[in-house]
């Protein structure tokens, strides 16, 4: 293998007791997304380094910007700890093209190495300068040339690419995403990731009300999500009675209030059946009357477990550069409504009363009719097989 790439762990040199763990999760994630590829990991405490053939190079690199958990990637160079091997591969590198200033930075790790940092930045940069054309700018270099001098050798680069950093994927378990097809739900179920939250979703579909374009962008949604996880699977919940009966028995002002308690009681039993801890959703303050802090408390009466909103406090036009970074938007978007939206009442409370909502709960048998969803649950665990192309 020809090419070595040099993996750093950035939040994740924040751990002390608990790094170990980390850093296995991170392999484990990383081994996942290469298994395509011949690779060899080796890793400590500080840093990870992924040895490949050149061919492959591009196509890893690729992976890895998809991986949560790493600050940035490198690939690098590594020579023998003594100053002939690295000025010579300074010299190489800075000739690879046509800069017209350098700058070199040198991190000593390895204190065993006698030169100070500062003192052999100056001597590399003197070899530099005696063997080319090049001149010295400390400011905005052409090219900045990094020299990292550790116990197992001397790394040396001049490009770090950026990693999407956060925890790797799984470390503080599992949580239930209730994922619609709007916009908000697919960028919270992203930065729960992030997180390190390892992912299931839910998704309430009511034929013939919704469509099956509706459930197919759903999980389309969940697909491009599950490009930074790989464990991603979506339960599909039959509402139409529930919401059928809501319909008949609610005041038209309460009917998205009463529809969210229920689908809060659907998603608690659906995360206690597949142990997931905490509730997610992409609720933000305000951006619609059952996301007002009132509406908020009287939905979140239902429930006992706790209820992540990771957009709670953003803007709409904030979401939606999240969206189109990891390539949900345009998704989102396409005119399928979901089951939220099709019994949207003109002029839905935004004050609403626990005690009228109970008093209108208690009109129908609706504990039977959750316990027909969960117990008539469909479960996608193939998000690639369903046929997009009609979609987009």
């Amino acid at each position: 293998m020809d090419r070595l790439i040099l993996i750093k762990y950035g939040e994740l040199t924040t751990k002390k007791a608990n790094r170990n763990a980390f850093i296995a999760i991170l392999t484990t994630r990383i081994a996942h997304v290469l298994h395509d590829f011949e690779f060899k990991i080796v890793k400590d405490r500080v840093r990870m380094y992924i040895s490949c053939y050149d061919k492959d190079l591009n196509s890893i690199l690729k992976q890895l910007q998809k991986v949560f958990g790493i600050h940035s990637i490198v690939v690098c160079h590594k020579v023998d700890t003594n100053k002939e091997s690295i000025e010579q591969k300074v010299l190489e590198l800075v000739n690879e093209k046509n800069y017209r200033t350098f700058k070199i930075q040198t991190k000593r790790a390895d204190k065993t190495f006698e030169v100070p940092s500062m003192e052999f930045n100056r001597q590399i940069g003197g070899y530099v300068l005696k063997n080319t054309n090049l001149k010295v700018d400390v400011h905005i270099p052409d090219v900045m040339v990094y020299i990292e001098i550790r116990r197992e050798g001397t790394f040396i680069y001049t490009e770090e690419i950026p990693g999407i950093g956060g925890y790797p994927v799984g470390i503080q378990g599992k949580g239930l995403l209730m994922l619609s097809g709007g916009i908000d739900s697919p960028v919270a179920g992203y930065l729960a990731l992030k997180r390190g939250v390892d992912l299931e979703c839910l998704y309430f579909e009511s034929p013939p009300h919704t469509s099956f374009e509706a459930k197919n962008k759903v999980i389309k949604l969940a697909s491009i999500i599950n490009e930074y996880s790989s464990n991603i699977k979506v339960h599909v919940v039959p509402f139409t009675r529930l919401q059928e009966e809501i319909y008949k028995n609610v005041p038209n002002n309460y009917i998205i209030t009463i529809m969210r308690r229920m689908m809060y009681r659907i998603a608690e039993e659906v995360s206690k059946l597949h142990k997931c801890k905490v509730i997610i959703n992409g609720e933000s303050i305000g951006q619609v009357a059952s996301q007002t802090l009132d509406s908020m408390v009287v939905i979140n009466n239902v429930t006992n477990m706790p209820v992540i909103r990771p957009v709670a406090c953003m803007d709409k036009l904030e979401i939606i550069d999240i969206a189109n970074q990891i390539g949900t938007y345009e998704t989102s978007i396409l005119p399928f409504e979901d089951c939220c939206t099709i019994f949207l009442p003109k002029h839905p409370i935004i004050h609403p009363e626990l005690n009228r909502c109970i008093e209108y709960e208690n009109r129908f048998d609706y504990a039977s009719l959750i316990q027909e969803c969960v117990s008539n649950i469909e479960t996608v665990t193939d998000l690639n097989e369903s046929n997009f192309d009609d979609l987009l």
